[in-house]
């Protein structure tokens, strides 16, 4: 059964950190990728940062929605094709990820998100009738993989986009390549999805903030080292029509933006796909459901804001959670096994 606790927040501090410290100089590097500006700060050899953009960009060649010559694209446009490399892995993981969800994050959505205007920006609350069509064809199990070959097969009408996935995919496999190429600190931010080699290079753990649902300014920071961070909120993207604000998350139950009491799901883990999945899908589940999951599970801690503007952490971030100066007065409760 879940507990809820309130805690007092406690003023900023500076939370033990790791050991040694790090000689080398910052070498950093922006570029364009995955349809946002990815930020790359590393401590060791400039030469790898050329190297970790390549390896954004392969994958972004293969899985683009938009690019005629993805192999996803093809898919898409032929119901029929391969994955080959690290976009059959990113697949692999991804129906997994689905599955263990039961649905409420599903690869199939993307024709969904499309007719609301966020992949355009031509924004519109589409007609009933137009969403009751869509939805026919959103259900990641009738997804059609061969893990050995990488073939995929999708129905007539279903498209998919692993854009929900990719940035946290990849954010594991280049602090994987870093570190195995001498790195022992680095802060890679992927356009929100921030993903950190060990600590910095004093030996604190990186501090992380996240935004507050209203306002944007920083309202919660996070003490990680080594591990991935994503955040998703409806403030990020979203359109207002006729008095209502229409947020780019959908529920794969309804086709329309979930409802779901939640403004914003942060996830820290391990691996960064499956932090970049969660946060989507426990945004759609809500909190009841959405802790549940996490007290079956060891992979990963999370930070929900509800909309009411009240703070629950699952208990794994407790010693590593603290409020900003301007939002000390939240309620903040613990959610424990």
């Amino acid at each position: 059964m879940k507990r809820f606790w309130l805690i007092i927040p406690l003023a900023l501090c500076m939370f033990a950190g790791c050991t040694g410290t790090v000689s080398e100089q910052p070498q950093t590097n922006s570029f364009f990728a995955m349809d946002t500006v990815m930020d790359l700060t590393i401590y060791g050899n400039k030469s790898l940062l050329a190297d970790v953009e390549t390896l954004i960009s392969d994958l972004e060649e293969k899985v683009s929605v938009t690019d005629e010559t993805s192999e996803l694209y093809t898919i898409n446009q032929t119901g029929t094709g391969t994955l080959t490399g690290s976009a059959a892995e990113l697949m692999q993981s991804a129906l997994a990820m689905c599955q263990r969800t039961g649905g409420a994050l599903d690869i199939s959505i993307y024709p969904v998100v499309r007719a609301w205007g966020f992949t355009t920006e031509s924004y519109q609350v589409p007609e009933a009738e137009t969403l009751e069509g869509l939805l026919a064809h959103v259900d990641y199990t009738q997804i059609r993989y061969d893990a050995e070959t990488g073939a995929v097969s999708v129905p007539d009408g279903m498209e998919i986009d692993l854009g929900s996935v990719a940035k946290g995919f990849v954010g594991s496999r280049a602090a994987q390549y870093l570190r195995e190429n001498g790195v022992d600190s680095a802060l890679l931010n992927l356009g929100g999805n921030v993903q950190t080699v060990g600590c910095r290079p004093d030996g604190d753990p990186w501090k992380i903030a996240v935004k507050a649902p209203r306002g944007g300014t920083p309202m919660i920071v996070l003490s990680i080292q080594d591990q991935a961070m994503v955040t998703s909120g409806g403030y990020e993207r979203y359109f207002e029509q006729d008095g209502n604000t229409y947020w780019h998350i959908m529920d794969p139950a309804t086709g329309r933006p979930a409802e779901s009491g939640l403004t914003s799901v942060t996830v820290v883990g391990d691996n960064g796909l499956a932090c970049d999945g969660l946060s989507t899908a426990l945004f759609v589940m809500g909190l009841e459901k959405s802790a549940a999951l996490w007290q079956e599970s060891d992979d990963f801690e999370a930070v929900f804001v509800t909309a009411e503007g009240d703070i629950y952490i699952t208990a794994g971030l407790e010693s590593n959670f603290a409020l900003t100066e301007d939002h000390q007065d939240a309620v903040v409760r613990v959610i424990e096994r």
